[in-house]
C-alpha cells in the first residue's frame, strides 16, 4: 500500500476520533432536528434563510444558519427533575503514542484486507468513511453523523433557494428506515396519498435499508416535474406498495388566520424561517383589532425553523422570563429570554400541536405550557432536544457533533420524549387510522365481527378520549344501528385526518382538534 496514502488515511483517522471523542467548544449551538424532503436551487446570495434539509438552529452567534430541532416532554404538572443523563465528563485526550497504540490493530486489518482479500474491494475512500461511520455508530447518537463531500456541499448549497422536492417531513425510525412524520398539506406527497407512519423502504426500486439519513434523502430529492418511486411500507398493510410522486417546488404560506364562530379568533404558523414572527404579528395585530375572546395558536405539523425566530414568537405571547434553556457536556448554561411587550400577552391561548410538531414549534409551545400561559390541546409533539456542531473536514466532508441540549423553562428535559398536551384529542388515532377504515368497509358489507376484530386492533393504539369512544363502539357493535356506528367511525376517521397537520381554514367547523380547543375558551372545559 502507498506509505503517504497510509500516513494521510492515519492521520484523517487519527483526527476525527479526536474530534467525536473529545468535547468540543461551544461555537453558537446548533440544533440539528427533522429531516424534511425538499431541495433547494441557488437563488444567489442574499436569499431569506429558509428550512434546509437537515435543519440546524443558529445560536446568539450565527444568524444565517438554517435550523430545526425537537423539544421536551411535557404534562399537566412540572416534573420536579428533569429526566436526563448528566453530561459525559470531560476525558483528557489520549497521547500520541496511544492514539498509534489503539490505532495498531486497524492498520493490521487495513493491511491484511489488501493483501489477501478474495475479490474487489470498494476503493480506500469508502472504506475510510464506511470505518468513520462505524466508529460512529458506537457512540449510539443516531445525531452524531458523518456526510460525505457530496451531500455535504448539497447541504451548503440548500442555504438559500427554493424548495424542490415531495414535501414531507420525515425522520429514522429504529428499524433504520425513513418514516414520514407528515406529509404538507397539498404538497406532492399529500396528493400521492402519503400518510404519517409510512415507512420507506426503497427509492425508485433501491432499498435504503442500512442507509443514513442523509443518503436516503438524496434518493427521494430532485428537480421539479420529475417522478420518483417510493416502496411504502403501511401499519395494517401486509405487503409495501409502490407510490409514485411527483417532485414540486413547495412555496407554502408561513401564516393562516380567520375568525371562528363565538368570537375566537384561529392562526396558524407553518414554520419559524426568517420572517415568521414579523408575519405573525402582522397577523395577531389585525385579529386582535376585531376583539376576539380567545386566540387559537395552530402549531400542528410545523417542523420548526430558526432559534432566533422561536425566541421572538414566543415574545408575542409572554411577558419577560426564560424561554428556554440550553446546557452544554461542559455544564454550561444559555438562557433565552422573552421581554415585557408582546402583543397577546393577554388574551386567553390554546396551543394546537401534535406529532408533526418540531423543534422551534415545542420550544414555543414548551414555553407557553411551562410559564401557564396557556393550555396545549392535540396530540404528543415529536420531541429532539439536542444540539449539534457542524465541522467542515479537509476533504469537503462534515461532522456533525451532538455538544448539548435544550430544556424548557422548568427545567424539563426535551430529548427524546415530546410535550404532552394539556388536553389530548384524538391521541393515536392517525396510528389507527387503517384499522377504523377497515372496520367501517366491513361494516358497510355487513361483517360486525370483522369489523369488531379491527376495532380491537386500533384499541391497542388509541388514548385519551379516542379510546374511550372505540370502547364504545365495540360495546354497541352487536346492538347498535349501522348508520350510527357507521357515523361515529366516520367522525374518528374524520378526527385522525384532522389531527396530522394544520387546519384547513375551510374546514375548520369540522376539525374536532380546534372545536375542542373553541369549546376550552368559551367555556373553560
Amino acid at each position: 500500500m502507498n506509505e503517504r496514502l497510509a500516513a494521510f488515511l492515519k492521520l484523517v483517522a487519527l483526527a476525527l476520533l479526536v474530534s467525536a471523542l473529545t468535547v468540543v467548544a461551544f461555537a453558537g449551538g446548533f440544533v440539528s432536528g427533522m429531516v424534511v424532503l425538499q431541495q433547494r436551487t441557488a437563488a444567489g446570495a442574499g436569499g431569506t434563510p429558509v428550512r434546509v434539509e437537515v435543519t440546524v438552529t443558529p445560536g446568539e452567534a450565527p444568524t444565517s444558519s438554517p435550523v430545526e430541532g425537537t423539544r421536551p416532554p411535557s404534562s399537566e404538572e412540572t416534573p420536579s427533575a428533569p429526566a436526563e443523563p448528566s453530561p459525559t465528563p470531560l476525558v483528557s485526550s489520549p497521547t500520541p503514542s496511544s492514539r498509534e497504540e489503539t490505532f495498531r490493530v486497524f492498520w493490521e486489518v487495513w493491511e491484511i484486507l489488501q493483501k489477501d482479500f478474495y475479490g474487489e474491494l470498494p476503493d480506500e475512500r469508502e472504506m475510510t468513511y464506511a470505518a468513520i461511520r462505524g466508529m460512529l455508530e458506537t457512540l449510539n447518537d443516531p445525531y452524531t453523523s458523518f456526510l460525505e463531500p457530496e451531500i455535504a456541499a448539497i447541504e451548503r448549497e440548500d442555504a438559500s433557494g427554493t424548495f424542490e422536492g415531495i414535501g414531507a417531513m420525515v425522520r429514522m425510525n429504529e428499524q433504520g428506515f425513513l418514516e414520514i412524520v407528515w406529509p404538507f398539506e397539498g404538497q406532492p406527497a399529500d396528493k400521492a396519498g402519503l400518510r404519517p407512519g409510512d415507512v420507506i423502504v426503497a427509492v425508485d426500486g433501491q432499498s435504503i435499508e442500512g442507509y443514513s439519513v442523509y443518503e436516503a434523502i438524496t434518493l427521494i430529492r430532485g428537480p421539479e416535474g420529475t417522478d420518483v418511486v417510493l416502496t411504502i411500507q403501511r401499519e395494517g398493510v401486509e405487503e409495501p406498495f409502490d407510490v409514485v410522486v411527483t417532485r414540486a417546488r413547495i412555496d407554502i404560506p408561513l401564516v393562516r388566520s380567520t375568525m371562528l364562530e363565538g368570537g375566537i379568533a384561529y392562526v396558524s404558523l407553518f414554520d419559524f424561517s426568517s420572517h415568521a414572527e414579523e408575519q405573525l404579528e402582522e397577523t395577531l395585530q389585525d385579529l386582535l383589532a376585531q376583539n376576539p375572546k380567545g386566540l387559537i395558536f395552530d402549531l400542528r405539523g410545523n417542523p420548526g425553523g430558526f432559534l432566533q425566530e422561536a425566541v421572538d414568537v414566543a415574545d408575542l405571547f409572554l411577558d419577560e422570563g426564560v424561554v428556554l434553556i440550553e446546557r452544554d457536556a461542559h455544564g454550561g448554561e444559555n438562557v433565552y429570554r422573552s421581554g415585557p411587550k408582546g402583543i397577546a400577552q393577554e388574551i386567553p391561548l390554546v396551543v394546537l400541536v401534535n406529532g408533526g410538531s418540531a423543534s422551534a414549534a415545542e420550544i414555543v409551545a414548551g414555553a407557553i405550557q411551562d410559564r401557564g400561559r396557556g393550555v396545549l390541546i392535540g396530540q404528543k409533539t415529536f420531541g429532539k432536544g439536542s444540539v449539534q456542531l457542524p465541522r467542515t473536514l479537509s476533504d469537503g466532508s462534515e461532522l456533525r457533533v451532538t455538544i448539548a441540549r435544550w430544556f424548557t423553562p422548568n427545567g424539563r428535559a426535551i430529548h427524546g420524549q415530546g410535550l404532552e398536551p394539556n388536553i389530548k384529542v384524538g391521541a393515536g388515532l392517525m396510528k389507527a387510522r387503517d384499522f377504523l377504515q377497515k372496520a367501517l368497509t366491513l361494516l358497510e358489507e355487513g361483517d360486525r365481527e370483522g369489523a369488531g376484530r379491527e376495532l380491537q386492533k386500533a384499541l391497542e393504539v388509541v388514548e385519551g378520549s379516542a379510546k374511550e369512544e372505540v370502547e364504545g363502539l365495540i360495546a354497541d357493535l352487536d346492538t347498535g344501528s349501522l348508520s350510527d356506528l357507521k357515523a361515529r367511525l366516520e367522525r374518528l376517521l374524520a378526527e385522525a385526518d384532522a389531527g396530522g397537520g394544520m387546519g384547513d381554514l375551510a374546514n375548520l367547523d369540522k376539525d374536532p382538534v380546534v372545536q375542542r380547543a373553541v369549546q376550552y375558551l368559551l367555556t373553560g372545559e
